[in-house]
């Protein structure tokens, strides 16, 4: 019995991108990834069950997720499971890292909602009741926090506070609508709604997860719990130098990839390329080598033919994803008339700044032009997203992120 036992209780390790897929038919998964726990692997299992059963009967499961340990964790952790058949195990022999065990494990759990903590003990297990009860009342994310009421840690050095506090507060400054949305953003022990990251491709370097799931998550509603961080009485640490520089590119890697697909970016690159047209034209046009015509006409031509270059990028590409929903040729030419209106009080304006700065204030006409691009670039943007590629029903929504 026992044999059958734990051969029902090793999953298999997902393959694949890492993604959390939809449905779910109990109410928590618990995921904890271990590496050299055996010592502790068996007073947490006991625990957690005890608080668990107390609160969820038998709607939970406990997941542990091993980097096929030297100690053989995944072992001591399967012998356990004819004990409390609530206990899974996963044991990973061609990947590591524990971001990564933490989402095959979210990847095979079952839970409406799904949490990770460590096996050590440092997180007292004892929160995971609070942290609960915060998802009952609706939460997206609850997190154990060191730094909010009843948080703390117990007897570490001021190199180590310096360290935690330094690489929160630059992950404010880099990532201030994902860091700053919660006081501990390097917390290890935390539940969220599968709903909210379901569907999600997630791209996690080193240990910090919870980076990873504000970042690119559906997270409305935040609770955060206070817990006392505990030393840990066996086993070896696993915070080194590496997990502080695996957080520190861990935030530039996210910069870069929001920077790369922010609509507002693509859409100063198309402005770009429409101020090339613009540029060329108004040389052309106006310079005393060339034409020689007078600025403001010169302006006009060059900013229409360069509105209509930005209008065809920006439908296939800056808002292509909502115009994939007007497809007709008809609601192709409402955009770009609309786009035009906008873009034609941003052209009055450019022409004002042009010539304020040109005939009033002595500046190189090329200079005051791209001064004037810029701001009304901003003013463009705006009105666009709100207007030209206004979807019927609900407008488009930019994420919030920074």
């Amino acid at each position: 019995m026992g044999d059958v036992t734990s051969i029902e209780s090793l999953l298999d390790v997902p393959t694949g991108p890492l993604q959390v897929p939809a449905g779910a038919t109990l109410e928590l998964s618990v995921v904890i990834p271990t590496f050299n726990e055996s010592r502790n692997i068996g007073a947490l299992v006991e625990q957690l069950t005890g608080i668990l059963d107390a609160e969820l009967g038998d709607r939970y499961e406990l997941i542990v997720v091993d980097d096929n340990s030297p100690d053989q964790t995944w072992k001591a952790a399967l012998s356990l499971a004819a004990t409390y058949p609530r206990l899974f195990v996963m044991r990973r022999q061609s990947e590591r890292g524990l971001s990564t065990a933490v989402l095959r494990g979210w990847q095979a759990a079952r839970g409406r909602v799904l949490a990770v903590m460590d096996a050590d003990l440092q997180h007292p297990p004892g929160v995971i009741a609070k942290l609960w009860r915060e998802m009952s009342r609706g939460a997206d994310l609850a997190v154990a926090s060191r730094h909010v009421e009843g948080g703390g840690v117990s007897d570490w050095r001021l190199s180590r506070r310096i360290l935690s506090r330094g690489a929160q507060m630059l992950g404010v400054i880099l990532m201030p609508g994902v860091v700053g949305r919660v006081s501990d953003p390097m917390s290890g022990y935390f539940m969220v709604r599968r709903s909210a990251i379901a569907g999600a491709i997630m791209n996690p370097i080193g240990y910090k997860i919870l980076i990873e799931v504000l970042a690119r998550g559906r997270i409305r509603w935040i609770s955060e719990v206070g817990y006392v961080f505990r030393e840990r009485t066996e086993g070896k640490s696993k915070v080194t130098p590496g997990v502080y520089v695996d957080y520190v590119i861990h935030l530039l890697r996210l910069r870069l990839e929001f920077l790369r697909s922010s609509r507002f970016v693509r859409f100063s690159l198309v402005g770009l390329t429409g101020a090339a047209v613009d540029m060329s034209v108004l040389f052309a046009l106006s310079d005393p080598s060339m034409l020689g015509w007078g600025l403001t006409r010169s302006k006009l031509i060059g900013a229409e033919l360069a509105i209509v270059n930005n209008f065809l990028w920006n439908d296939a590409w800056t808002f292509g994803d909502l115009a994939a929903h007007q497809r007709s040729f008809r609601q192709k030419l409402r955009r770009l008339a609309k786009f035009n209106v906008v873009c034609g009080i941003g052209l009055v304006l450019n022409v004002v700044l042009l010539n304020v700065q040109f005939n009033l204030l002595g500046m190189n006409r090329y200079v005051a032009n791209a001064i004037a691009i810029g701001i009304v670039t901003a003013w463009n943007y705006i009105l666009n997203l709100k207007l030209a590629w206004r979807t019927t029903g609900s407008g488009p929504v930019e994420p919030p992120r920074d």
